[in-house]
């Protein structure tokens, strides 16, 4: 029997509201990190481990969780994840030195590698298929929300309690939701056939460890750049002889046979093109209104927070919008809009009055917010419940690839840009230079969903909500 529409809303707002706390929890330490630091008597450089080795943990346990899901079931694993992510919160905030923080901080990092995927496989498999759309969107709140909130909700915790409660706050926030998915998410039990592909295994963690730490390192200055290169070529090696293997193996971890599904494939390829161009833009917002602007942590946050309200007004009016354009032009027209308010974000220098810069900021996160609740839901119109672990694996693995690399690729073209126009330090024009590159990718990602039927993912949202 179909559940009632308050009951039908719990599952995915459960799923939501945990994959929100470890997003937040990603973002909210950086501004932590100078108290860290003077705390360890560490210097300033060696805290950005806090969060590359943190990004270093997820990469290698990203490829495994839809195998994991298949074997154990997606809800058991869903709440091991979640007592695992309070486990390495409180063994943070209990670290009294650099090096027990960075080894809690990779423990919470494989945590919450686990909660994205499986978070998304139980919603895959709960949902009827026709409220795809409403559903997922509950997933692309937390994705654009949590960036936003993080820094000036680490702001305020650094500024008047300590850098402990950073961590601190994750334990009643996990308790309440391991009761919450224990008491309405549905059970699916595991299953034992499938074995598992222990060559794809290393061959994917190595790449992917690889490819995201040097993309890291390359957009933070971590390493020498010889050292970047040759992590990167490592991960590139490594990547080509998993794609190999991939082709021999019967079911491989990543299975990129579902690239042949052609809402999949374009929805795969369009979305990591819209990624390199969006997921740079709270990077280059710190910068220049920290660097360039001269603003405090804490007031550069709050003026992002604006693109907070913007995802959850978008939340409520998605289906209607989609509805009444279909799925394959609201992405072509999208993408050319998120592409120009990206490039707006380009015109705001030190004097611009703060209601235009909200302004600016809310209206591309209410683009944004349908731009990827259509994108989640077109990427799994069409696959098979059955493959759907598979699915969320190869998806999660691509997403925090692209999302790594262009923050990686944007700082070294930043560097180009600097290192050529004679700059120390960044300037308001650089900055600007940058976000209208990522606007520009974001309009090339039309391109590719132009490709898509003009019926395409139909059925995601047909039901009347």
């Amino acid at each position: 029997m179909k559940d009632s529409p308050p009951l039908s809303r719990r599952v995915p707002m459960i799923i939501g509201c945990a994959l929100c706390m470890e997003l937040i929890d990603s973002t909210v330490v950086m501004t932590a990190l100078p108290q860290m630091a003077s705390d360890f008597g560490a210097p300033s450089i060696r805290m950005n481990l806090v969060v590359s080795l943190y990004m270093l943990a997820a990469a290698l346990c990203v490829p495994v969780s839809g195998w994991a899901a298949d074997r154990f079931g997606p809800r058991r694993l869903f709440v091991v994840a979640i007592i695992l992510f309070i486990v390495s919160s409180l063994a943070c905030a209990a670290s009294s030195s650099l090096l027990q923080l960075c080894l809690a901080r990779m423990l919470q990092g494989a945590a919450g590698a686990m909660m994205v995927p499986v978070g998304q496989m139980i919603l895959l498999r709960w949902s009827p298929r026709e409220d795809l759309l409403r559903n997922l969107s509950y997933l692309t709140i937390p994705a654009l929300i949590g960036p936003m909130i993080g820094p000036p909700l680490g702001g305020l915790m650094v500024t008047y309690l300590s850098w402990h409660w950073i961590f601190l706050i994750n334990v009643p926030i996990g308790l309440v939701g391991i009761v919450l998915v224990l008491r309405h998410v549905p059970h699916y039990p595991g299953v034992r056939e499938r074995g598992l592909d222990m060559r794809g295994l290393v061959l994917s963690a190595i790449a992917m460890a690889a490819l995201v730490f040097g993309f890291e390192a390359l957009g933070h200055g971590l390493l020498p750049r010889h050292w970047v290169a040759l992590m990167v070529g490592v991960g590139v090696v490594c990547g080509a002889l998993y794609l190999r293997h991939s082709r021999r193996y019967a079911e491989p971890l990543l299975d990129l046979k579902l690239l042949r599904i052609p809402s999949y494939g374009i929805s795969f390829w369009g979305g990591n093109l819209l990624r390199l161009g969006t997921s740079s833009l709270p990077f280059l917002l710190v910068l220049m209104f920290q660097l360039c602007f001269g603003l405090s942590p804490l007031h550069a946050g709050l003026l992002t927070l604006a693109g907070g309200a913007g995802a959850f007004l978008m939340k409520l009016l998605a289906v209607r919008v989609v509805r009444r354009f279909g799925i394959r032009r609201t992405l072509i027209t999208n993408a050319v809009l998120t592409g120009l308010t990206l490039a707006a974000c380009a015109s705001f220098t030190s004097t611009t009055p703060y209601s235009v810069i909200v302004l600016i900021l809310f209206g591309s996160a209410v683009i944004r917010s349908l731009q990827y609740s259509t994108l989640g839901a077109l990427t799994y119109a069409d696959v098979p419940a059955a493959l759907s672990s598979r699915a969320s694996s190869l998806s999660a693995v691509t997403v925090q690839l692209s999302m790594s690399l262009s923050v990686g690729l944007v700082a070294a073209l930043l560097g180009v840009l600097m290192d050529i126009r004679g700059h120390a330090v960044p300037q308001t024009s650089d900055v600007a230079w940058m976000l209208v590159l990522c606007g520009l990718a974001c309009m090339a990602s039309a391109l590719v969903f132009r490709r898509l039927a003009e019926d395409a993912g139909n059925a995601v949202y047909a039901a009347r909500t």
